[in-house]
């Protein structure tokens, strides 16, 4: 396991940060409103206890997020890693699995939106290249806006190798393309699934997209050309949300 520490800063971030007990928080910086609004929020519940706090000014705390152009909201926290699920023991025995492949996603903004969508219409994981995964990174953080502490992130070592283990135990593949002539509406998504997705410049690699066992599209206004990935991936995941309850 990883234990190496970094800093996360937002209100949701850090309250979620420090309301799951499998997070390790070393040290809290707040305004002292903010510690008013998180005793507020979690009056059951003391969440500082057993965590270091220290009070500063709403300036003081800038210092750890002008380089990323954010706003902290009075809440700093240094934290340490999860452990990392793994992906071959978390889907045995298990049916009817929906996880997200992000194939070449690197931007933290469009991952943490992404995954603030999937946990919010309960998708069951994602897999990332670990190379490519921005584990620390405040922005991405800042838009999951808490969501991190309630996800399932598989990072593995090669995508096209992880498919293919997946498909090998009767996972279906589902890339999400453009120009596909099936409208991801029209599948009945029934079974383990995967829902590939490309980077928005380059789209999906070439040799990953093999492993697609369909391609799919969501059907959007002509004049546009295409839509964000997070913003792509929530439609997608809420449909599936929607059809898994009415059956």
């Amino acid at each position: 396991m990883n234990k190496s520490s970094f800093f996360i800063i937002g209100q949701h971030a850090v309250f979620e940060a420090l309301r799951n007990p499998k997070r390790k928080v070393l040290r809290v910086f707040l305004t002292e409103e903010s510690k008013k609004n998180i005793h507020r929020k979690s009056q059951k519940k003391n969440l500082l206890n057993d965590v270091k706090v220290y009070f500063k000014t709403k300036k003081e705390l800038d210092k750890y997020s002008t380089k990323e152009n954010l706003l902290h909201q009075g809440y700093v926290a240094e934290i340490e890693h999860l452990e990392k699920p793994v992906l071959k023991e978390y889907i045995k025995d298990k049916n009817d699995l929906t996880l997200v492949c992000l194939d070449g996603v690197t931007d933290p903004r469009n991952i943490g939106s992404l995954i603030r969508s999937a946990v919010s219409f309960n998708i069951d994981g994602i897999i990332i290249k670990e190379r490519g995964f921005p584990s620390e990174s405040k922005l991405m953080y800042k838009a999951a806006s808490g969501a991190m502490e309630y996800i399932n992130v598989f990072e593995v070592s090669n995508i096209n190798s992880t498919l293919k283990n997946l498909k090998d135990k009767d996972f279906w593949v589902y890339g999400f393309v453009g120009n596909s002539e099936k409208d991801f509406t029209q599948i009945d998504w029934k079974g383990n699934k995967i829902l590939l997705f490309g980077s928005e410049g380059s789209g999906m690699h070439k040799h990953t997209s093999n492993y697609a066992d369909f391609f799919v599209r969501i059907d959007i206004n002509k004049e546009i050309e295409s839509l964000n990935i997070s913003n792509s991936a929530a439609i997608a995941f809420h449909h599936l949300s929607f059809i898994k309850k009415k059956s």
